[in-house]
């Protein structure tokens, strides 16, 4: 009976305990079915921010203030974090509520999201971010991009292409004495960009990675795993996007180019 008991109210008991959780229930009940891709200006929490897809912003409140994927503990109070798919700044602003004196570099590839990212921040009164408008890399040539025009938007997409700026990241890990926490979500470019700052990444404490297998490239999760192992990581892994029946549906219905996507999180023992 103890059992039953906690399976059947511990979702209560987490929804009435957390306010962000309860934020955001209100925020799928407001927004959750809006059109796509329609723009909005939301309050939520002590924040307002411009949105430019009410689900894609639900779906961030979600995984960064109710489930905070991305907390982590720091002796120092002004930690650096590279923030690597800041998208429109949804993870600044939680990291800014947990470290406020944090020093955080983002960096977002694409050039609408990017200006929201800086409105929000603006509008936030956040003015100590420094925001790089370029793709996450292996060089500094610029990279071939499909804008999805929310969270979506990758190299690996099928869609129309543009040409836009990039930035090498190995060389600006290696400038940084310590990179307090590496977050890296860059719909698909996670494996090469990784493959290049394989031997870069001794002075990075904390790393999440988003990694996502699109349908038509090979999957390299094992590789990635091998280098976060290779430099002294442990790793912990859970799904972002599941799938029921695995065997039968081989695909992200939400997401049909993609048939894997799960978080994660390195770390390194105190």
């Amino acid at each position: 009976m103890k059992l039953f008991l906690q399976i059947l109210f511990k979702g209560s008991y987490y929804f009435l305990k957390n306010k962000n959780q309860r934020e955001f229930m209100r925020l799928v009940f407001m927004y959750g079915d809006k059109p796509r891709y329609a723009p909005e200006k939301i309050s939520f929490l002590n924040y307002t921010v411009d949105v430019p897809d009410c689900l894609s912003f639900v779906n961030q409140v979600k995984e960064i203030f109710a489930d905070e994927n991305y907390k982590f503990h720091s002796t120092n109070s002004a930690p650096v974090i590279y923030d690597c798919g800041a998208n429109i700044g949804i993870s600044c602003l939680y990291f800014k509520q947990l470290f406020p004196l944090a020093k955080i570099k983002a960096f977002e590839a694409d050039p609408k999201i990017t200006q929201l990212l800086l409105q929000n921040l603006n509008q936030n009164h956040i003015n100590d971010v420094e925001v790089i408008a370029k793709a996450v890399w292996i060089n500094d040539a610029g990279i071939e991009f499909s804008s999805e025009g929310a969270d979506g938007s990758s190299v690996y997409s099928t869609g129309k292409k543009i040409k836009i700026e990039s930035i090498k990241l190995k060389d600006i890990l290696q400038s940084e004495q310590k990179i307090d926490l590496l977050k890296m979500d860059i719909e698909g470019a996670e494996i090469d960009v990784l493959r290049d700052c394989g031997d870069s990444l001794a002075n990075v404490e904390n790393i999440f990675v988003e990694y996502h297998s699109f349908v038509n490239n090979k999957q390299s999760l094992d590789e990635i795993l091998q280098i976060l192992s290779a430099n002294g990581f442990r790793y912990f892994i859970k799904p972002e996007a599941d799938r029921k029946y695995p065997f039968i549906n081989r695909f992200n219905k939400n997401n049909p180019e993609m048939d894997l996507q799960i978080n994660i999180f390195g770390y390194r023992n105190s």
